[in-house]
């Protein structure tokens, strides 16, 4: 769903507080200079993904255990710092963030993030899932620095910062590919940071199952995708496989299927597509049994991919 940009401003510290609290997650707010303090959010949403370029003066915030507590949904952070300094903090790790550099952080685990001057960050929010990589790879991940002026950072960075800058730009079709493109840009860079083994060595069998998501990734139209081809590609056994991903949380079936869900769900909800019958969409997605599609999409967003496809496209269109 894209409704526009919202742009807010604070007038008061106190304004701050409940305005951070509720354009992200709940979050102590301090401050050592109240007085005169101001500062502003300008957020677009799309599809779930949450843009939201910060102006502000020094300020730090915290997520605490008694805020996680109150539960909510399982959500990632990004933040891009645009201009100034800021540290963020988690999982034992510190990350000081200067113009162009990014770090990811967990809403559910203890955080803080503190800005000694005035600054300008990015913040990009999005539930865990839209990211393809496990909860466990993704928390090697958090409070890491992310150089904006190095590696994929030289690629990554600038696109994000355009995105910060042209929120207003972002609507409908177009700004819906933007945001996956942001994602899935981000999940190259992370995948790319855990394979550098920096900051954590990773060991061979989380570098094969880096290949075999990709090669999933590649191979999700193909019906005959399954735990028997992926493991012959990758010339090891079925058991290996499924034991890789078992490692992991999950299966190797649940994973190629909630992959071709995440794709059929993009297109349900792009406009270039809405011509397109439903079976088809999902036929791309190597979803052959349109029946089977509809159980298993309704049972995974709780509603039928036709209503789904009604109600964001009655909103985008």
């Amino acid at each position: 769903m894209a409704d526009g940009v919202i742009a807010s401003v604070a007038e008061t510290f106190a304004d701050w507080h409940a305005l951070v609290s509720a354009s992200f997650v709940p979050l102590e707010v301090s401050t050592d200079r109240p007085d005169g303090f101001r500062a502003g959010i300008r957020t677009q949403v799309l599809d779930g993904v949450s843009l939201s370029e910060i102006t502000a003066a020094g300020h730090s915030v915290q997520r605490t255990p008694a805020l996680i507590a109150r539960g909510g949904p399982h959500m990632l952070k990004l933040s891009l710092q645009l201009s100034g300094t800021g540290l963020l903090v988690q999982d034992g790790r510190e990350a000081v963030l200067s113009t162009g550099d990014l770090a990811v952080y967990d809403t559910n685990r203890p955080y803080t993030l503190a800005f000694d001057d005035d600054f300008q960050a990015m913040v990009v929010m999005f539930p865990h899932h839209f990211i393809a990589l496990p909860p466990e790879e993704m928390g090697q991940l958090t409070a890491v620095r992310m150089a904006g002026d190095a590696g994929l950072g030289r690629v990554i960075s600038p696109f994000l910062v355009q995105l910060a800058r042209n929120l207003d730009q972002l609507s409908g079709g177009s700004g819906l590919r933007l945001a996956h493109n942001a994602l899935d840009l981000l999940t190259t860079m992370f995948v790319d940071e855990l394979g550098a083994g920096g900051h954590q060595a990773r060991g061979r069998n989380h570098e094969l199952l880096d290949r075999v998501r990709h090669y999933i990734d590649a191979n999700l139209g193909d019906p005959g995708l399954n735990p028997t081809t992926v493991a012959a590609a990758h010339f090891i056994s079925a058991r290996h496989l499924h034991t890789l991903f078992r490692s992991e949380g999950t299966t190797i079936a649940a994973w190629i299927r909630a992959r071709r869900l995440e794709r059929c769900r993009r297109d349900l909800r792009d406009p270039a597509q809405c011509a397109r019958p439903i079976a088809a969409l999902a036929a791309r997605w190597g979803f052959l049994d349109a029946a089977h599609f509809s159980r298993v999409f309704k049972a995974t967003y709780q509603v039928p991919p036709s209503e789904y496809r009604a109600r964001v496209l009655g909103v985008l269109l």
